[in-house]
């Protein structure tokens, strides 16, 4: 079978380069996936800096340009890969789709504001493009694991939620929370099957660079509302990114090297009670989270009826979500 020619626009860390991190799972790039998957075919690459146009040709042995427009005339890609800032997003799909691309993969967050997310949603369902979200969790294998476990509720009804964000500690809190709780957020909206809600922050504003934030909301899904809670905080040396999901019979942990299940049982501690006991589940082995992705753009492009399991509506559901925040005043 022919292999499907990709172009990727767009040529820096998470388009290519963060395959030299040693310790990241393989493959963590757009092109990296794509040169892994046998479907695929890095037909060319497009960037503004020609020293990252130099790097992507020499490791990718494919042509570059400086102009997209240009590429996609000449290459006609079937799948066309937009790893660039959020604020050209809307003109990347926008392009994509004028040159009748069948599948587009855009970065996170999905655009910079909820003006272009919603235009970026339009033409996915406008079509014939179809939009993929970045959304990695949504693919990574443990993130599919956990929501198995929530869906069956074998830890019983989901009660709350909380979500922890460090990723730095001089970065401005909204940096963080625009950039990292993109994935956070539409995280726990995929393990949940519920759409996210602003409802009050309190804390440190979100231009600081100290302190910590934290952001109430809710997931609501058919009738039900569930209690959610951020926590966006900054002056750590280290990174967190984890989802605590109570239940009425356990727990469920999940994040950056994290995956824990607790049960309750009766405690050891005192009699007549019952605590939280870690069962056996464990997840190991690769996520395989860039590479799913890639999977399923092939497969969009390979059925027409298809929709992402990430699209452009997962994508716009975020942005509105973290606007709702951005916006928010105190009453």
């Amino acid at each position: 079978m022919e292999k499907i020619p990709v172009a990727i626009i767009g040529l820096g860390r998470i388009a290519s380069l963060l395959e030299d991190d040693a310790l990241r799972e393989k493959p963590c790039t757009h092109a990296g996936a794509v040169a892994a998957n046998p479907a695929c075919i890095i037909a060319a690459g497009c960037d503004t800096d020609e020293d990252r146009r130099r790097l992507f040709a020499e490791r990718w042995g494919c042509p570059v340009y400086a102009d997209a427009d240009a590429m996609l005339e000449k290459h006609k890609p079937g799948i066309v890969h937009i790893a660039t800032h959020p604020e050209s997003h809307y003109y990347y799909c926008a392009l994509a789709a004028r040159h009748g691309a069948p599948v587009a993969v855009c970065e996170k967050p999905l655009a910079d504001t909820l003006r272009s997310a919603r235009k970026i949603a339009a033409l996915h369902r406008k079509g014939p493009t179809r939009i993929v979200t970045n959304h990695e969790r949504r693919y990574s294998a443990d993130y599919i694991k956990a929501k198995a476990i929530l869906d069956e509720e074998r830890l019983g009804p989901l009660l709350s939620v909380r979500a922890v964000l460090y990723m730095g500690k001089t970065r401005r809190l909204l940096d963080v929370f625009w950039h990292d709780g993109t994935h956070l957020a539409d995280a726990a909206m995929f393990l949940t099957g519920a759409v996210l809600h602003h409802h009050s922050r309190r804390g440190a504003r979100l231009n600081s660079r100290t302190g910590t934030a934290w952001l109430e909301g809710y997931l609501e899904r058919d009738a039900e509302r569930i209690s959610f809670l951020m926590e966006v905080g900054a002056e750590r040396d280290h990174l967190v990114f984890e989802l605590e999901f109570s239940c009425a019979r356990g727990r469920l942990r999940i994040g950056n090297g994290i995956f824990e299940v607790w049960e309750s049982a009766e405690s050891p501690y005192a009699e007549g009670f019952r605590s939280l006991r870690k069962t056996g589940d464990v997840f190991e082995g690769k996520t395989g989270y860039f590479a799913n992705m890639i999977e399923d753009a092939v497969t969009c492009y390979r059925d027409p009826t298809r929709q992402p399991r990430s699209g452009a509506v997962d994508g716009l559901r975020v942005i509105e979500y973290l606007n709702s925040v951005k916006r928010w005043r105190r009453g």
